[in-house]
């Protein structure tokens, strides 16, 4: 049942992840930790933050969701789910969008769609900045990690290293 659960709730947080995983972390973190219990809330930063300095795409949090509640099967589930259903969904709609690529609702959607990915995006990093209770430090991290990245043109993983290294001296 455990399989069955994993690949329903991944493949629907497949369909509606627009934007990217990000898009979706307020929504995986919820029912991972506390409809589920199947995460700590450090457990899931924990794997957010190595689904992020994996190499590869950062869906990889699924399958580390997906391991830690049913092993290697649950981890095969979870990002199959997770990839899958989204794959084949903008496979289809890259054809129609191209078909209808000098319409004006095209252009319409295009303009609507932009505000929610980028709110859906900041939702996630909210996520990411409280794990558990709200802790400045986890803010200060953030933004400064935020404001770095509006700055110049670091590689994100080099804010990540900083982030934890912070981490791990402001919240020792």
């Amino acid at each position: 049942m455990t399989l069955v659960e994993l690949a329903f709730y991944f493949g629907l947080l497949s369909l509606i992840s627009v934007g990217g995983l990000p898009a979706v972390m307020p929504e995986m973190q919820r029912y991972v930790i506390e409809v589920k219990a199947w995460l700590t809330p450090a457990e899931f930063i924990e794997a957010f933050a190595v689904g992020q300095a994996a190499p590869g795409p950062n869906v990889l949090v699924a399958s580390l969701i997906g391991f830690k509640v049913a092993g290697l099967p649950g981890a095969v589930v979870a990002l199959g789910a997770m990839c899958g259903p989204a794959a084949v969904l903008a496979w289809w709609v890259s054809e129609l969008w191209d078909r209808f690529k000098d319409s004006p609702w095209r252009r319409a959607l295009q303009r609507a769609i932009a505000p929610i990915v980028v709110g859906l995006i900041f939702s996630g990093g909210f996520v990411i900045a409280t794990p558990g209770a709200i802790d400045w430090r986890l803010w200060l991290i953030a933004g400064a990690s935020a404001a770095t990245l509006l700055a110049t043109r670091l590689n994100p993983l080099w804010m990540l290293a900083a982030g934890g290294a912070a981490g791990a001296v402001l919240l020792a």
